[in-house]
């Protein structure tokens, strides 16, 4: 057994179970911190595939901003964790039945997992010979599927905008900023001046 075979199955037992613990930790905030090294050791497996470029962008990307900011949203948010625990059991038939039918699923897809032709080849270049996976992603990404790129972008733009209208609430109770009122204010009519005599207050 080489290093690379004791890394790889290190990597994916970490991985494994940093998922396994997001679904069993009963504090939110544990299981956060076991789903950024859920993603550690996915990184990890990546880089032993030859993917450096993606594993730094999952780094940098899944740990360093949306992990994180899942972390400041459950630590901040004041939720009662406990009257939540007790509606569980309502769902509880229905996660179980969803969670047969997606093993059933898994165990057919791996059951008629067939290994293509050339694949072995292609897992020991992942990348053009003489070209590192960063450029080789680049072509294929604003060559080859530029438009499809493009598209991918704008449907993502599209769903931004609609979750910002959809979410969007003029209320009456929060102070909002007028920029055209603190503009066009007179300095004279919002200052005055007070002559505070020495050893009394205003």
């Amino acid at each position: 057994m080489t290093v690379a075979d004791v890394a790889f199955y290190a990597f994916a037992l970490v991985t494994v179970a940093s998922g396994l613990m997001v679904t069993l930790s009963r504090n939110p905030v544990h299981a956060v911190l076991w789903l950024i090294l859920a993603f550690i050791g996915a990184s990890g497996l990546m880089v032993l595939m030859g993917a450096e470029f993606v594993a730094m962008l999952l780094l940098i990307v899944y740990v360093g901003a949306v992990a994180v900011l899942f972390l400041f949203v459950v630590m901040m948010l004041d939720i009662d964790f406990a009257a939540l625990k007790g509606q569980i059991t309502h769902a509880m038939p229905l996660a179980l039945l969803v969670g047969v039918v997606l093993l059933l699923e898994l165990g057919l897809g791996i059951g008629a997992w067939v290994e293509a032709d050339g694949a072995m080849s292609l897992r020991d270049a992942p990348a053009p010979h003489g070209m590192d996976n960063a450029r080789a992603l680049g072509l294929i990404l604003y060559d080859k599927y530029i438009y499809l790129f493009q598209a991918a972008g704008l449907i993502l733009l599209v769903a931004m905008i609609g979750a910002i209208v959809l979410t969007l609430r003029h209320r009456k109770d929060v102070k909002r900023q007028n920029v055209l009122q603190q503009m066009w204010r007179d300095p004279a009519k919002a200052m005055e001046l007070k002559d505070v005599k020495p050893g009394q207050g205003l």
